[in-house]
């Protein structure tokens, strides 16, 4: 049975009055979320959020992976208050850049020097125009396989929103493809390339000698190798993707589960290079990285407490313990509800995502809508199964129980070959499209 949502139907008319998209994130859409089911949020605690109408939900997805240890966590906040009494913003340097700096360091060995802002873009674009200017080359080649690297127009242009860009700025962007090192490497040889910018690993682990083989070829090519670690950061490993698979970039973007929903990134790298955005250098300088509100007390204050925490309390073995479980028990569910061919887990189990399949095995947008109604109608929300160590394992367990009835009704709808009646109206859609 679906939940009555009446106050957020009427909250959703009021963001898209007021807000284009209704939402200030395109992957928080009301048109990724069935139709009539789009829950505005009120407020949230460890791995639960409330919608405006009352309802609890388990959440998944946290914040698009940026709550990492749960909402609300009481040492982030008690951080946050205690620094944001000082005052957050002063016309110098606070003496806690230094420290929030110093501990990043610590954190992710393999960078020399790091540089904050308030959002990943800020970040990959800073990285990108560093290498351009090491480099002297415009061409920029982003891993083709990676949905997501900026909203920026060295990346937007290459997606089907490209509105508003200039073919000419798009024409500097070009593609390689992840785990094939001899593709890249003709690219590379038929074209200067400032950096090569992608995620170590995501939904795949990286095959055997691929990163290692990387690094091997923006050497010989020179060219920059940039990790972003948006995702894989404070998730794969307290030092990121990098410090798990001992392959050392030359710049590096951090953000999301830096600072448990407060908004702060990072650009972290080799220091020959960070330095041209410096005073110290003699070269020509890059305005690397200059935000008013870039290096804000308090939100430097929770991602030093992130720190802590992940080291002290042991996170990341967490949030890979419950990935575990959870992916465990949605596929055994699946496969009992005779649709472990169709409803599939895959990813890291700190970042696991889920795909819907149809009849004809191709992934369906109808069937997602029809597995993300029987989930929310069950008190689950998200866009996918990326857990926080908010979440308990009691939580996981009710999890893979409403999972469990939402197979059920997949089956359902794979005997038909339609799934229209249990989708109440339009599809979900994909975020990158060209029109409404």
């Amino acid at each position: 049975m679906n939940r009555p949502l009446p106050l957020s139907d009427q909250a959703n008319q009021r963001l898209h009055r007021v807000i284009p998209g209704g939402a200030h994130t395109y992957a928080k859409g009301q048109d990724q979320y069935p139709d009539d089911l789009a829950p505005v949020i009120s407020h949230g605690l460890a791995g639960h959020v409330w919608d405006v109408d009352g309802n609890e939900y388990i959440e998944y997805g946290s914040g698009l992976r940026a709550v990492s240890l749960g909402h609300a966590h009481p040492r982030v906040l008690d951080a946050v208050r205690t620094e944001i009494a000082k005052g957050a913003n002063f016309v110098r340097p606070s003496i806690i850049e230094a420290e929030a700096a110093e501990r990043f360091l610590a954190a992710v060995p393999t960078a020399d020097m790091v540089k904050f802002a308030k959002n990943g873009s800020d970040a990959t674009t800073a990285a990108v125009r560093l290498a351009r200017a090491v480099t002297g080359r415009p061409l920029v080649a982003i891993c083709g396989d990676h949905a997501f690297f900026s909203t920026d127009d060295w990346f937007i242009g290459t997606t089907p929103m490209a509105a508003g860009i200039p073919r000419e700025t798009t024409d500097l962007t070009i593609s390689f493809p992840y785990g094939d090192l001899a593709a890249t490497e003709e690219i590379l040889r038929n074209h200067d390339v400032a950096c090569l910018i992608l995620e170590a690993a995501t939904r795949q682990e990286p095959p055997a000698g691929y990163l290692a083989g990387l690094r091997e070829l923006c050497d010989r090519y020179g060219c920059l190798l940039v990790f972003d670690e948006m995702i894989t950061g404070f998730r794969w490993s307290e030092s990121g993707a990098q410090g798990l698979y001992g392959v050392t970039p030359d710049l590096s973007t951090f953000g999301k589960a830096l600072g448990n929903g407060f908004a702060v990134s990072a650009l972290a790298g080799k220091r020959e290079y960070m330095e041209l955005g410096g005073l110290r250098d003699h070269r020509e300088r890059v305005f690397l990285l200059s935000t008013t509100h870039g290096a804000e007390t308090h939100c430097l204050a929770a991602a030093i407490a992130v720190f802590d925490t992940y080291t002290e309390e042991g996170i990341t073995d967490r949030l890979h313990a419950l990935g575990d479980r959870l992916a465990a028990g949605v596929r055994e569910v699946a496969a009992g509800a005779g649709v472990g061919d169709h409803v599939l887990v895959r990813g890291k189990a700190s970042n696991l995502v889920f795909a819907t399949l149809d009849e004809k095995f191709e992934p369906s947008q109808p069937y997602r809508t029809l597995f993300l109604r029987e989930l929310i109608s069950g008190g689950v929300i998200g866009p996918s199964f990326v857990v926080s160590s908010g979440l308990t394992e009691t939580d996981i367990d009710k999890t893979i129980d409403v999972v469990s009835r939402a197979c059920t009704t997949y089956r359902k709808a794979l005997d038909l070959a339609d799934p229209s009646q249990w989708t109440g109206g339009r599809p979900v859609k994909p975020v990158f499209r060209r029109y409404a």
